[in-house]
């Protein structure tokens, strides 16, 4: 085997069966024990609430994906024109218009 290779096993981003089968087992229990479960929260809820969500994350930890955290860099532009006067409806309008790149019309142009 050559050193840092790979050369034999799962091929890299294969699923890997045992926790396939764990997942399944175990939404399928939450599945089939929804009633139970809702009111074993709601026993334990009754006395200490907090420890009743932190069981309800616990479980959906096991039947939902965790969410990565993606982080976006650059800068984003805003323009903004300040002025003590309240736009017209048309200036909202091409103003709307021109945020989504889509040419403005007025009641004016209509007529």
């Amino acid at each position: 085997m050559a050193h840092g290779t790979k050369t034999g096993g799962r091929q890299k981003g294969t699923p890997n069966k045992v926790t396939q089968d764990v997942r399944k087992a175990v939404a399928g229990f939450v599945e089939g024990n929804v009633g139970k479960l809702q009111s074993w929260l709601n026993r334990v809820a009754k006395d200490d609430p907090a420890k009743a969500a932190d069981l309800f994350v616990r479980v959906l930890e096991f039947h939902l994906p965790k969410l990565a955290r993606t982080e976006i860099e650059g800068e984003i532009g805003i323009n903004h024109d300040v002025t003590d006067k309240p736009m017209t409806p048309d200036e909202w309008e091409k103003q709307y218009a021109d945020s989504l790149g889509a040419p403005s019309w007025s009641a004016e142009s209509l007529n």
